[in-house]
C-alpha cells in the first residue's frame, strides 16, 4: 500500500471515529439539552408532539413560580454546603484511614481491612432505622451533623484510598521523609495526599454526586423546609404543582438549576482524573 493510500485509509478511519463519537455525544447530551429547553416553556408547549426543541419565552414566569412555592435558593445553598462538607470530610478521613491500612503494619490490620470489605455487602437501607434512632438520641434531627458524620469514614472510600495509596505512594519515599525529620502526619499531608490525587479525585466526584442526589436520608433528617436539600425540595414542589394545574416548566427549571453544580464538579474532577492517570502511565 502506498503512502497516499495509507493516509486516505487513516483519514477515513478518523472520520468514522468522529462520526461515532458525535453520535454518542448527541445521544448523551440530548436529555440535558431537553431539560434546559423545557425550562423555558409552559405546560401547553411542553406536552406538545413533537416536543419543542428551541428555547421558549416562559423562563421568567417559571423562575417566579419556582421561588414562589419553595425556598429554592436556600435549598440550593444547603445542598452545596452539605455536599462540599461531606466531600471534604470523606476525602480527609478516608485518605487518612487508607494511608494507615496501606503503609503501616500493625496487629489486627488484616482483620480490620477484611471487616471493612465485608461491610460493603450490607445494603445501606438496613441501617436506616438504627441510624435514625442514634440521630434522635444525639438530638441531631434538623442539623447538619447527620449529613456528613455517619459517612465521613465510609468503607467504600477507605477501600478506594487503600488501593490507590498502596500502588502510588512508595515506602522508600516515606523512609526518606522520616530521615529528613518529618513526622507521620506531615508525611501524610506532604506525600500521601499529593501522590493519591487520582484516587482523591475519584472519591471526591463519587461523594459529591452521591451527597447531591441523596434523597431518603435527607428527607428523614431535615424536616424543616428551609433546610431541605434540592432533591427533597423538588419532590415537595411536585406535590405542590399537582394542586396548581401543573407547573411543569418551573419543575424543569429547578431540575436544570440542580444539574449545573453536578456538571461543574464532574468537569473539574474528570479533568484532574484524566491528567493524573495520563501522568502515571507516562511515568510507568
Amino acid at each position: 500500500m502506498t503512502i497516499a493510500a495509507r493516509r486516505i485509509s487513516r483519514g477515513a478511519r478518523m472520520v468514522l471515529l468522529y462520526i461515532v463519537l458525535s453520535f454518542f455525544l448527541i445521544l448523551f447530551a440530548y436529555p440535558f439539552y431537553t431539560v434546559f429547553v423545557l425550562a423555558t416553556h409552559s405546560i401547553k408547549t411542553i406536552f406538545t408532539t413533537p416536543p419543542p426543541m428551541l428555547p421558549g419565552d416562559k423562563l421568567i414566569e417559571n423562575w417566579e413560580n419556582l421561588f414562589k412555592f419553595i425556598p429554592f435558593h436556600l435549598n440550593m445553598m444547603h445542598s452545596i454546603f452539605i455536599a462540599v462538607l461531606q466531600t471534604g470530610t470523606v476525602i480527609f478521613f478516608c485518605t487518612m484511614a487508607g494511608f494507615a491500612l496501606a503503609k503501616y503494619r500493625f496487629k489486627g490490620r488484616n482483620f480490620i481491612y477484611t471487616f471493612i470489605l465485608l461491610t460493603l455487602m450490607i445494603p445501606p437501607f438496613l441501617n436506616i432505622i438504627p441510624a435514625y434512632q442514634m440521630m434522635v438520641w444525639f438530638k441531631w434531627i434538623n442539623t447538619y451533623w447527620p449529613m456528613f458524620v455517619p459517612v465521613m469514614a465510609n468503607s467504600f472510600g477507605i477501600f478506594i484510598m487503600t488501593q490507590f495509596i498502596t500502588s502510588s505512594v512508595p515506602s522508600e519515599l516515606m523512609d526518606a521523609a522520616r530521615i529528613d525529620g518529618l513526622n507521620e502526619f506531615s508525611i501524610l499531608m506532604r506525600i500521601g495526599f499529593p501522590l493519591a490525587m487520582p484516587g482523591i479525585a475519584v472519591l471526591g466526584t463519587v461523594t459529591f454526586i452521591g451527597s447531591w442526589n441523596n434523597f431518603l436520608w435527607a428527607m428523614i433528617m431535615l424536616t424543616v423546609r428551609e433546610m431541605q436539600t434540592i432533591p427533597v425540595s423538588l419532590s415537595l414542589f411536585q406535590m405542590i404543582q399537582e394542586g396548581t394545574g401543573g407547573l411543569w416548566g418551573s419543575k424543569m427549571l429547578g431540575n436544570a438549576l440542580a444539574i449545573i453544580p453536578l456538571l461543574i464538579v464532574f468537569l473539574l474532577f474528570s479533568k484532574r482524573i484524566i491528567s493524573n492517570f495520563l501522568a502515571g502511565s507516562i511515568k510507568g
